[in-house]
């Protein structure tokens, strides 16, 4: 099999798959006679040969997978109307925190946000994939430590939390636009890497001090 060949069978694997393949799967389309350097180069030309388009590879945490573009976010919305799932200003401040934090506790979260995190928005992050619990630590009651996911990643564009935005001034997080970037991503639609430089902002620059949930907040949308 040649070069353009195996260009063409990842290419009908990626356009068809439903999720992102690792490169271990990908080896097995060529029942791993390939090597993943080479498979790496591949990626890469083919990524190539797709820049400019509508659709584009990207490699995530999860590994490859085709895209949309972000210049045809404002199209592809016309199909779907509807407005996504708002999740609350809770929920969307405790993921920022564990997504900069983590591993972080449920008391580093309230230490945090200077308010009493509710079971609900644990509960909400987990059920939509974005994080789990990955040990406890070693103090009293031992509570979970939660970390971000694949899912987080993915849902976002990324490949690593390298990734993400960086804080200002190593200050605690206070998410400007948490809420309406990860609502997107609850519908499915992806979020490029470049869409999340405004998912944060420092705690330090919220007046008030430490952030308390607002009343009006609604509730942790379900997945």
């Amino acid at each position: 099999m040649n070069t353009q060949e195996a260009k063409i069978v990842l290419e009908a694997a990626l356009l068809t798959a439903e999720r992102p393949l690792p490169l271990s799967e990908l080896r097995r389309l060529f029942a791993d006679e390939l090597n993943a350097d080479t498979l790496r180069v591949l990626l890469d030309e083919l990524r190539e040969q797709w820049a400019g388009r509508g659709v584009e590879l990207r490699a995530l945490a999860s590994g490859w997978r085709f895209q949309s573009a972000p210049s045809m976010r404002v199209y592809l919305d016309r199909l779907n109307p509807e407005k996504p799932p708002r999740y609350s200003r809770a929920v969307m401040e405790t993921l920022a925190i564990i997504a900069y934090r983590q591993p972080a506790t449920r008391g580093d979260i309230e230490e945090i946000r200077g308010v009493t995190v509710s079971p609900q928005v644990i509960k909400a992050l987990e059920e939509r994939g974005w994080i789990e619990a990955i040990g406890h630590r070693e103090a009293p009651g031992r509570p979970a430590l939660f970390a971000t996911t694949r899912t987080f990643l993915d849902d976002l564009g990324l490949r690593s939390l390298d990734e993400l935005p960086p804080l200002e001034n190593g200050s605690a997080v206070a998410p400007a636009e948490f809420e309406l970037q990860f609502a997107a991503a609850s519908e499915g639609k992806i979020l490029q890497s470049a869409e999340a430089d405004a998912l944060v902002t420092p705690a330090a620059s919220v007046p008030g001090g430490p952030i308390a949930d607002s009343p009006s907040d609604p509730l942790p949308a379900s997945a």
